[in-house]
């Protein structure tokens, strides 16, 4: 009994050895079995770790960042309130899509006043709970909105070199007030500002639409005219649609343009500029 007890017990540790292994050998396997089983062991857990490495692969930034008009002009018409609904729904409809291929990321900066603001710091859309009403006021520093996007989106902490090209978005009812030419040129002109999608809308007759057309570098996108309240939420939902089918796309570097054609009106906003 003692014998049989001795090999039960032998049987017994090497079949769950074999379990943990994922092999389920004859206890009695001729000699030189170990070698050949360690070379096995090695290439599943080979498979393993490069099953691994693909599973965690981070999805890359792909940045939106939105440069706002808050002057004080922005507050006739209802204009600033429809801008605070169009970017409520655009982050949202980031937040809804897949993160597989990209992460959409959304910062806005707004100028009003007497200078420019990172009114919401450059995040991932699916991690913004809330964008803070925009409240208008002042004159209009474009110039200053220029400098702090190139600051953006030329640092590498914020926007790291794997991130896919940067999409800026350029929304205005005026003229700018301060030194504006300089600081479009430096943005434009920066490394990853000549690689971005620019695109511009003009609210309003007093916007100025040729200093917005030298913002902009999609001929498929030109400048998009608002002639009233809902016009601003079409822009923001064909913004939305342009990026969400980069970000679906296998190539997200390459443009989309803008289709307002494929808007539908919103007859809850219907005022006049």
């Amino acid at each position: 009994m003692g014998f049989a007890k001795y090999q039960e017990d032998n049987f017994s540790r090497y079949y769950a050895a074999s379990i943990v292994r994922g092999r389920e050998h004859d206890p009695f396997v001729a000699k030189g079995g170990g070698a050949e089983e360690t070379k096995d062991t090695k290439k599943m857990e080979d498979k393993a770790s490069k099953l691994k490495d693909f599973t965690v692969a981070e999805a890359r930034p792909l940045p939106v960042i939105v440069m706002a008009d808050v002057s004080g002009s922005m507050t006739v018409d209802g204009k600033i309130e429809a801008l605070n609904l169009a970017l409520k729904d655009m982050v949202a409809g980031f937040a809804a899509e897949s993160r597989l291929r990209a992460e959409i990321q959304v910062g806005l900066i707004t100028f009003g006043g007497e200078r420019a603001r990172v009114h919401l710091p450059l995040a991932p859309a699916h991690k913004i709970s809330e964008v803070s009403p925009l409240r208008a006021d002042g004159r209009t520093p474009m110039g200053a909105a220029f400098e702090e996007a190139r600051k953006l989106i030329e640092d590498k902490d914020m926007i790291p070199s794997r991130a896919y090209r940067p999409v800026l978005v350029l929304v205005s009812d005026g003229l700018p007030t301060d030194d504006w030419e300089q600081p479009l040129d430096g943005l434009c002109k920066s490394e990853r500002g000549q690689k971005a999608t620019r695109f511009a809308m003009a609210i309003g007759a007093d916007a100025d639409v040729e200093m917005l057309r030298r913002f902009t570098n999609d001929p498929e996108s030109p400048v998009f005219k608002a002639h009233e309240a809902r016009d601003i939420h079409r822009f923001f939902r064909a913004v939305t649609m342009s990026v969400t089918s980069r970000s679906r796309s296998t190539a997200p570097n390459s443009s989309a343009p803008l289709v307002l054609a494929d808007i539908p009106e919103d007859d809850d906003l219907d005022l006049d500029f």
